[in-house]
């Protein structure tokens, strides 16, 4: 009887005593024989059971075997292992012996449809992983049923084996890098202290516990922020904090002694300078990551109980390229002071004023929590009162649509900024409408091209830019098009800016040489809104609640003082 387990007897001219009777009666090459009392029912079971491993049906193809719960087990750790778009199990040939048994060949292909056709590093789109093992059936009292032994799966497969497929990714990981080429970015080895409410009877002793272990790295973790985590995903382990290597040395204890706690090593990517956060990391991150998917490689490797893991096949190609961004580490710095100045939620954005290239962006934690990023709309009140005068005017002195004029300046249109912005965005930056105050919706984005427009302008420029922020990626730009800055549009603008600097609202602000602004709220409740160009720079300041035009001012003077 074959067993699909190699013992080696048959490398060394040993020939199984079926086999050999087999020959005898030369009947027995390709199709199932007469050999059995049944073979039709042998033959019918064995494919059933390829059917339904094809089918990813583990239940029934368990049920067809001598073991159902074993093979059910080591049936779907294989599947939830490999992961494959499709399995395709075909018998390839089936003997029938005169014992009461029948053997067979079983090929099986796990296939991985990733799309495309190939990319640089030569990675197949479509690949596969094929494997052919020998197997047994029998006849019992309950009809014909699969000898269950994992070598089914693959050949010498031992109980408590598996095959996996594993991602691999090349190394150097690709760091980001600032505008100076200087790496702002990069991978390194992170620290999660998790939390399993499962494993600890006083969950309020132990979220206590984590938070003053981890003061002294994390004082902003309270336990109320931790159990506010907890509570947004009830039942699942919470990662209370990362922290890195550094980190962990000067905690006031050690976190994974804590009831319920574990501390699991991981690597990510994060700012090379500590001190410094922003909302744009996350953007970043996701197109760093994006790019570190499309270039991954891959391995099938075999995993024998207490043996190290083998590799049977795989495909790795060269890493990925750095990623270089306009970020300006100093701007981001000087954004970061200015938004933590204010207690009401704050958001400062910087960008080049000639190219469009973002240079920093920061939220205080008011702003966080209420979840402001990039690309969300927000009344714009009447800060933006001079502009749309100017689009009026222009509008009906060259008998065009105000939604074309919009358009130009940037704030008619949406921009999706790889590395940046949201892909889920589904508005459009100014909504169409007469621009009372109080109606006018734009994102930070919308603002910051509108100062791109104009700082544009102030340089000679004629045409409007898109923000951006990989180097080498286009921002997408849906609803309309950017256009040119004639002159007797971009001229009532600025000079409404440079009146607000001189005795404006924005005459009490100091160190503001050369500084033309736009400032204004959406009524004592606000939103507030600032727009300046300063030292070939646009700085959109965004803030919420009460007196927010006045906060908005104060984040400014913390910008001009700093920067």
């Amino acid at each position: 009887m074959f067993s699909g387990v190699d013992d080696g007897r048959a490398r060394r001219g040993w020939v199984p005593r079926a086999a050999i009777a087999v020959t005898a009666v030369g009947a027995c090459c390709a199709a199932l024989t007469s050999c059995s009392s049944e073979p039709a029912a042998a033959a019918a079971v064995i494919n059933d059971f390829a059917s339904a491993v094809s089918q990813q049906n583990i239940q029934h193809a368990a049920s067809l075997t001598t073991a159902p719960g074993q093979a059910s087990t080591e049936l779907t750790e294989t599947m939830d292992g490999m992961h494959a778009s499709n399995v395709e199990a075909k018998v390839l040939r089936t003997v029938g012996y005169s014992d009461g048994t029948a053997g067979f060949t079983l090929k099986t292909t796990y296939h991985w449809n990733t799309g495309g056709e190939g990319d640089e590093t030569g990675t197949a789109k479509r690949r596969e992983f094929v494997v052919e093992t020998q197997g047994t059936a029998r006849e019992l009292s309950t009809g014909w049923r699969v000898q269950w032994e994992p070598a089914i799966i693959y050949p010498g497969l031992r109980p408590g084996g598996r095959i996996n497929e594993i991602r691999t990714d090349a190394r150097p990981a690709p760091r980001v890098l600032s505008r100076r080429n200087q790496p702002f970015m990069v991978m390194q080895p992170i620290n999660e202290v998790v939390i399993d409410t499962s494993r600890t009877e006083n969950i309020g002793r132990t979220v206590a516990a984590v938070a003053r272990v981890i003061a002294p790295m994390a004082p902003q973790v309270t336990s109320d922020v931790i159990l506010k985590k907890i509570s947004s995903s009830p039942g699942e382990p919470v990662v209370a904090v990362a922290l890195r290597d550094p980190d962990m040395k000067v905690l006031a204890g050690d976190p994974a002694k804590i009831r319920g706690v574990t501390v699991r090593r991981t690597e990510r990517l994060v700012m090379t300078d500590r001190q410094l956060s922003s909302p744009l990391e996350e953007g970043l991150s996701n197109y760093w990551q994006a790019i570190r998917d499309a270039t991954a490689g891959w391995q099938i490797v075999v995993q024998q109980p207490g043996e190290a893991p083998n590799r049977l096949d795989g495909h790795q190609g060269p890493a990925a390229r750095n990623i270089t961004t306009t970020v300006d580490p100093k701007v981001q710095r000087a954004v970061g002071i200015a938004a933590i100045e204010v207690a009401q939620p704050t958001t400062v954005l910087a960008l080049d004023a000639r190219t469009g290239g973002i240079l920093g962006m920061a939220r205080n934690q008011a702003a966080t929590d209420r979840g402001i990023n990039i690309d969300g709309e927000y009344t714009t009140g009447s800060s933006l009162a001079a502009v749309f005068d100017a689009v009026t005017a222009y509008a009906k002195a060259h008998n065009i649509g105000t939604d074309e004029v919009l358009d130009r300046l940037g704030l008619g249109v949406a921009f999706t900024v790889p590395g940046a912005s949201s892909p889920q965005r589904n508005g459009l930056g100014v909504e169409r409408i007469d621009y009372r105050p109080g109606e006018v919706r734009a994102s930070m984005l919308n603002v910051g091209a509108l100062g791109v427009a104009l700082g544009r302008a102030v340089a000679g420029e004629k045409s409007a830019a898109a923000p951006y922020i990989v180097s080498g990626q286009v921002t997408k730009i849906e609803g309309g098009r950017l256009g040119s800055l004639d002159g007797d549009l971009v001229r009532p603008i600025l000079d409404a800016m440079a009146t607000t600097v001189r005795r404006g609202d924005a005459s009490d602000l100091t160190d503001a040489k050369g500084l033309r602004a736009l400032v204004g709220t959406n009524g004592p409740d606000g939103p507030g809104w600032f727009l300046g160009i300063i030292d070939n720079k646009v700085i959109v300041v965004y803030t919420e609640g009460q007196r927010s035009g006045t906060a908005a001012l104060q984040a400014m003077q913390k910008y001009l003082k700093v920067r």
